[in-house]
């Protein structure tokens, strides 16, 4: 049975470069437009992985991540933070809102796998 992986991103060229990714390395792919979005398929998804920007409209990755955190039944999902933001104060405000770890864009392919695995292990 293949895991699932959210990805939350207001970019549709992002979100379609993720479930081109993630697709070919054989996960189930869901993917939310911003931080609202996301949440709003959560009540009825449970992913085994989510993949969060930060900047989004309506709700941003902190809110989206303090949101899903709120959720006893999502606390242990696993949250990768993808983003153009790399300020070391932007990731301890991630990692304290419940975030598991942070990837800088551009992503490499190959590598989000890789980190998406050691995550849903």
């Amino acid at each position: 049975m293949s895991k699932t992986v959210l990805t939350v991103d207001d970019s549709r060229t992002m979100r379609d470069m993720l479930r081109i990714a993630l697709s070919s390395a054989g996960y189930e792919v869901l993917q939310a437009e911003d931080g609202q979005h996301g949440l709003e398929l959560l009540a009825s998804a449970r992913p085994d992985v989510i993949i969060t920007d930060i900047n989004m409209p309506r709700l941003d990755g902190f809110g989206f991540i303090e949101g899903v955190r709120r959720d006893a039944r999502l606390r242990a999902v696993p949250i990768l933070v993808l983003s153009t933001e790399s300020h070391v104060e932007k990731k301890q405000r991630a990692r304290a809102a419940g975030a598991t770890g942070w990837i800088v864009k551009p992503f490499d392919g190959a590598k989000l796998v890789d980190a998406v695995r050691r995550v849903a292990a």
